[in-house]
């Protein structure tokens, strides 16, 4: 449908056609609100963030979207590997303490995406591409929003507004609501590649995150694709990828050759994409609502890409966002910051107790400890599966409490952090 010729009188303009996009569109359509679309880019794009969650496909069953997700052939997951120096351990997310889906998917983004937002498209749901929205005004009756495109420039009313527009973060920069990040500056290196991994040499079912031998904080991601491709990258602070030479890829290399491990699995590969970069992701905002809108996923809050949670955040931050657009919209006055705020970031600090475990060693000390016990490894794998909301996991409801399990599993003479 061209941008000129749409009615743009909505219930709900939805910035970005993302996850949380794809996701929050399928779901107030359900509940019969006008919804549009408006994204800045044309798709397929690429994008990262390719390792899913078993948590985000309850989200997807739930929107109506899974089944496309399951047709589209993407390679199947079921769990996480993990190595450190001549260390291995692997998480099945099947064996995990929380209810839910144990199984996932591993996706080149800009296949993933396109069906998504494809089969929202197919629903009826009008989605506009090479729509970038350059300003507007916000309040509780409604907001109208300037939406520049090729085909010029015009305003769009719509009643509430959800910005799904990841690292865009386009509400946070128009109404200067960025915060600083608690995370130190990362860079991630990333490309795709042609593996050539032998059969037996690598689980193409899990993510594989193996650790520097020498920087307990560098790490390396390795997720395999169903077409013998895979996402490949390493995340470091800048000052220690300064030290590689020459461009981003050829970083990328020195730094994969570091690792005698992965170097030997990747002995074979093609290096056929030139690599990209992206430094201090971490974000963080004051609010996720405000007078008629809200901050989906990325938008309102990134943490690391160390777990992947970032699509799970994104599709649960859809799921709870949804019911209370309605209430309002009803003309009720639902509670955003008991419902939305405090319920959406319950989960993230639970992400983010790993992740700050994870950097200063002490996770890493936990997932390669020998003698863990059964139910401590099925609750750090729910965990790992995206079930950060789970109240019933003591590693949830009192993240605190993995400080205590670090000092447990600590090597002995390793000073606590």
């Amino acid at each position: 449908m061209s941008l000129a010729d749409a009615r743009h009188d909505l219930d709900v303009a939805i910035l970005g056609a993302g996850p949380s996009g794809s996701v929050a569109a399928a779901l107030l359509q359900q509940r019969g609100l006008k919804v549009a679309v408006y994204e800045r880019e044309h798709f397929p794009r690429f994008s990262i963030g390719e390792s899913l969650l078993p948590q985000s496909l309850g989200v997807l069953e739930q929107a109506g979207l899974l089944r496309p997700v399951v047709e589209a052939g993407f390679q199947f997951k079921d769990g996480a590997a993990f190595r450190r120096g001549e260390q291995a351990e692997s998480f099945d997310f099947r064996d995990k303490s929380s209810q839910g889906w144990g199984t996932a998917f591993q996706v080149q983004r800009a296949a993933f995406d396109k069906v998504l937002i494809d089969a929202v498209e197919a629903r009826g749901v009008p989605v506009h591409y090479g729509a970038a929205v350059v300003g507007g005004s916000f309040s509780g009756q409604g907001s109208c929003l300037q939406v520049s495109s090729a085909q010029g420039s015009l305003e769009l009313r719509a009643r509430f507004v959800l910005d799904a527009t990841g690292f865009g973060r386009l509400l946070p920069r128009l109404l200067g609501l960025e915060a600083p990040s608690q995370f130190p500056v990362r860079t991630a290196l990333f490309t795709h590649i042609a593996d050539n991994i032998p059969r037996p040499a690598l689980d193409r079912n899990k993510i594989l995150v193996t650790v520097h031998p020498k920087e307990q904080g560098v790490w390396y991601w390795l997720i395999p694709f169903s077409n013998g491709r895979c996402s490949l990258g390493v995340v470091a602070e800048p000052a220690l990828l300064a030290r590689a030479q020459g461009g981003e890829l050829e970083r990328l290399r020195a730094m994969v050759a570091e690792e005698p491990s992965l170097a030997g699995l990747l002995a074979g590969a093609d290096w056929d994409t030139p690599a990209r970069s992206l430094t201090g992701y971490s974000a963080n905002v004051r609010s996720l609502h405000g007078p008629g809108w809200a901050l989906l996923g990325n938008a309102g809050e990134f943490l690391d890409p160390v777990f992947s949670s970032g699509v799970t955040i994104a599709m649960v931050s859809a799921r709870m966002a949804a019911p209370l657009v309605q209430a309002q919209l009803a003309g009720q006055e639902p509670d955003w910051e008991q419902h939305y705020d405090q319920a959406l970031r319950q989960g993230v600090d639970s992400f983010r107790a790993f992740v700050d475990s994870w950097y200063r060693g002490g996770l890493q000390d936990i997932i390669f400890h020998p003698a863990k016990s059964p139910d401590v490894k099925r609750h750090i794998c729910s965990v790992l599966a995206g079930y950060a909301w789970d109240l019933a996991n003591p590693y949830v409801a009192q993240p605190g409490r993995l400080r205590s399990l670090e000092k447990l599993c600590a090597p002995a003479g390793k000073e606590s952090a």
